[in-house]
């Protein structure tokens, strides 16, 4: 949904407009009904993944997919 507000109304309700931008809305602020600016949440900054970060950190045992018959049976729903 979007919403147009002019410059005085963003001035008293800023804190809700925000919230309202936040959440997904969009929200325009306008100067005597002219849309000025559009009200939008700053994308975080993410950082790039480092290959190899874990390598030692992380332990499977050797049979961690080995399955008996009966489990076997089980899953195929035999």
């Amino acid at each position: 949904m979007t919403e147009t507000v002019n410059m005085h109304q963003a001035k008293s309700t800023l804190s809700r407009l925000v919230e309202r931008a936040l959440a997904g809305e969009d929200v325009i602020i306008a100067r005597n009904g002219e849309p000025l600016v559009r009200l939008v949440p700053v994308a975080k900054e993410r950082k790039p993944r480092v290959p190899g970060r874990l390598k030692g950190k992380v332990w499977m045992a050797p049979d961690f997919d080995e399955m008996s018959e009966e489990e076997l049976r089980d899953w195929e729903g035999r």
